[in-house]
């Protein structure tokens, strides 16, 4: 019989036991490494070198790339965008040809899931010279190209089969009335330059970046038609000279970045949008701060700035320069969305075009069209910093750098 008293008696070898058990360590669950992803890199294919989009497989553990290979020939692939991800469903690569014909294309690609290889599937008109610029909408329904030499941007529906269907919109930006003056910059801004089609976080508007006339239009989509709003597109002016080229979106989705490229700024806006189905509107209202990407020293008529993009955790912004070749890292103030300086790096090679951040945020790819070289640098998460690079990658006039 186990009375009170035997329990009295086991009561410290009970406790003994049990101090054992909790200091015994417990075997934790192995968490298997990221698997390899696709990283594809399109290419200029005017210098008789690259032959179109090139692929790699990145390592997301090491940071390491695999030399690359061909992917697709196509002609000036300068900037690519992938159909979004549907369970089960083939995924599509779409990539603007920059040509300066009197007519660029858009060319479609369907992606081999397990080798990363490309098929093209279809090619239609861009809606003008020299497309720079392609975005997909959240719902795969719509797409919409910036003609930087052709002064237009264009829109298309996805077709059933993944492909685009011909623009169902041609938007003229050459129409001062409603997209503004030239810039001040004779030798740049003679002609209006789209130099990108942003999607907003929440699906409804799209940002057009015009470097010729220093300001950005934004326009109401439907997702369905793929048609824009073209009868009072809102306009929003930026500094004389700027050049508008890129914005970003902070997670929080009211901040937005903008690059300039000829005068290498960055701008803060504030975002807002309407609730209205009838009469939607997203509008920017300029923060009144503005930060300079090169050095104190360095001369402004040598650079052009590049690429921007924000972290996932919001904390921090990435910039580029061609011209004083760097990395630049400024930290976000989560209070009014400021920035301040971090960091400036080389970007371990010339005229850094473009570059992205890796799906875990722990990398940073480069690609620097003048040295034919896509570097890959460590991003330190708590600090924003950047070290390297890790790896250089011969890949011959990298324009564009995309995972998938």
């Amino acid at each position: 019989m186990f009375t009170r008293r035997r329990f009295l008696v086991f009561l410290p070898a009970f406790a003994t036991t049990a101090r054992s058990f909790a200091s015994f360590p417990l075997r934790k669950k192995k968490v298997p490494p990221p698997a390899p992803v696709f990283v594809y890199f399109g290419t200029d294919t005017g210098k008789g070198v690259g032959k179109g989009i090139y692929q790699s497989r990145f390592d997301p553990a090491s940071g390491q790339l695999t030399p690359p290979v061909l992917a697709a020939a196509t002609a000036m692939p300068s900037f690519m965008a992938m159909s979004p991800p549907r369970n089960g469903q083939k995924r599509f690569l779409y990539s603007v040809n920059e040509v300066n014909d009197p007519e660029g294309t858009v060319t479609t690609f369907i992606q081999d899931s397990g080798t990363g290889a490309l098929s093209q599937v279809g090619q239609v008109s861009a809606g003008g010279p020299g497309p720079a610029y392609i975005s997909v909408d959240a719902s795969g329904h719509a797409a919409f190209v910036a003609n930087y030499a052709g002064s237009s941007v264009a829109s298309y529906r996805v077709l059933p089969d993944g492909t685009l269907s011909q623009p169902v919109d041609r938007i003229d930006f050459k129409d001062r009335q409603k997209f503004g003056v030239r810039g001040p910059n004779a030798g740049r801004q003679d002609l209006p330059h789209p130099h990108c089609a942003t999607i907003s976080p929440d699906n409804r508007f799209l940002l057009v970046c015009d470097l010729g006339s220093d300001a950005i239009s934004v326009f109401v989509i439907d997702h369905e038609t793929g048609h824009l709003t073209t009868s009072d597109p809102h306009l929003f002016s930026v500094r004389p000279g700027s050049g508008p080229r890129h914005v970003a979106f902070h997670p929080n989705s009211r901040w937005v970045y903008g690059v300039n490229e000829l005068d290498s700024t960055i701008d803060h806006f504030l975002w807002t949008t309407t609730s209205s189905q009838e009469n939607p509107q997203g509008l920017l209202v300029n923060a009144n701060f503005h930060v300079k990407t090169i050095a104190p020293d360095f001369p402004a008529d040598k650079n052009t700035a590049a690429e921007i993009a924000v972290s996932s955790d919001g904390l921090f912004l990435y910039v580029s320069n061609r011209g004083e070749d760097s990395l630049v890292v400024f930290s976000i103030r989560p209070k009014d969305g400021h920035l301040e300086l971090v960091q400036r790096i080389s970007c371990g090679g010339k005229t850094p075009r473009q570059f992205t951040l890796d799906p875990t945020g722990r990398f940073l790819l480069c690609g620097n069209q003048g040295s034919s070289t896509v570097t890959v640098f460590r991003r330190d998460a708590g600090t924003g910093k950047l070290t390297g690079p890790i790896q250089t990658l011969a890949v011959d006039s990298p324009f564009f750098t995309m995972f998938a």
